[in-house]
């Protein structure tokens, strides 16, 4: 089942009581795609939708209404054409089909997460969280979009729009967001979900930049070990490591023998231990008269 049908499935067990079966039912109409003096048209692709529909108008109208179904097609059609029915729905809601908006007069007794799930199952759609984090509403009109943005609003949620052919979009990227609309949408297990799924990614890409880090480190010792070994044969072939103090003498015998180690290891194990930086610091002196012998042949002063 994808990620949308789970949150439909989980709004459709939301819609209990008379209240929240109307208020359903008017996003589910307002939000269609087809709606004029003439005609309604509901179309969805959800198994879930289709059962719904029936269901709320049954509730609301006390009339049955069956799905056009082609058997080639996945897409499930209702449409009402009768006078007299499509005079009652507008009565009913006050909708004016040359100019649908939201009229808060139909949502009584917070009913309005109610209509919110209506308009998800109309024109809403949710992508797999494990692969991106967004959600979208497509609308009929631009006023409906603005509308549901602002509705939206009201409890902290802010979503962008597009236009998209004869569509308008109102969609969500930040998952924060996308976690509230779906509680307040009554899906609140899906909320869970997107939830643990975040957490997951977010503890693989901290494992994954560990990695990296780890990985980054080890190359810089690698190379800083390579180039310090370079140093100190270049030193050995001149006969210039002998001319130098007993301290750096053992530092460059321990590189030789021991090109794996960090500098931290090599100061454990020298004869009078010390710390990182006064490993480094002898390795700098090394480098220093590599870099003279190389250039002229001269060295600095011994140490």
């Amino acid at each position: 089942m994808s990620f949308s049908n789970e949150i439909r499935a989980e709004m459709r067990r939301t819609i209990t009581d008379r209240d929240k079966r109307f208020a359903c039912l008017y996003g589910i109409l307002l939000y269609c795609r087809v709606f004029t003096e003439k005609q309604i048209c509901i179309q969805s692709e959800s198994d879930e939708a289709a059962a719904l529909v029936p269901e709320l108008f049954h509730s609301v109208f006390g009339v049955q209404l069956k799905p056009d179904k082609r058997s080639d097609s996945s897409l499930y059609s209702f449409t009402i054409t009768d006078p007299d029915m499509m005079q009652k729905i507008q009565q009913t809601y006050q909708i004016t089909p040359e100019c649908r908006e939201i009229n808060l007069r139909n949502l009584v007794n917070n009913s309005m997460s109610a209509f919110l799930a209506g308009v998800f199952f109309i024109c809403g759609s949710a992508i797999d969280p494990n692969k991106e984090y967004h959600l979208e509403f497509v609308t009929p009109s631009e006023l409906l979009c603005q509308d549901l943005n602002a509705i939206l609003g009201t409890f902290g949620v802010t979503g962008r729009m597009l236009q998209r052919k004869k569509s308008y979009i109102l969609y969500l990227k930040d998952s924060e967001c996308i976690e509230d609309t779906l509680t307040f949408m009554g899906a609140q297990q899906c909320t869970i979900e997107l939830m643990n799924i975040k957490i997951r990614k977010d503890m693989r890409n901290k494992a994954n930049r560990l990695r990296n880090c780890d990985e980054a480190n080890i190359n810089k010792v690698v190379a800083a070990a390579m180039k310090q070994t370079e140093d100190i044969l270049l030193l050995m072939k001149s006969g210039e490591l002998e001319h130098l103090s007993p301290e750096i003498q053992e530092v460059a015998k321990l590189r030789i023998e021991n090109p794996e180690l960090s500098l931290k290891e090599i100061g454990e194990m020298l004869t009078v231990p010390i710390g990182r930086s006064g490993v480094n610091h002898r390795f700098q002196k090394i480098a220093a008269i590599a870099k003279e012998l190389r250039e002229n042949g001269k060295k600095s002063d011994p140490c």
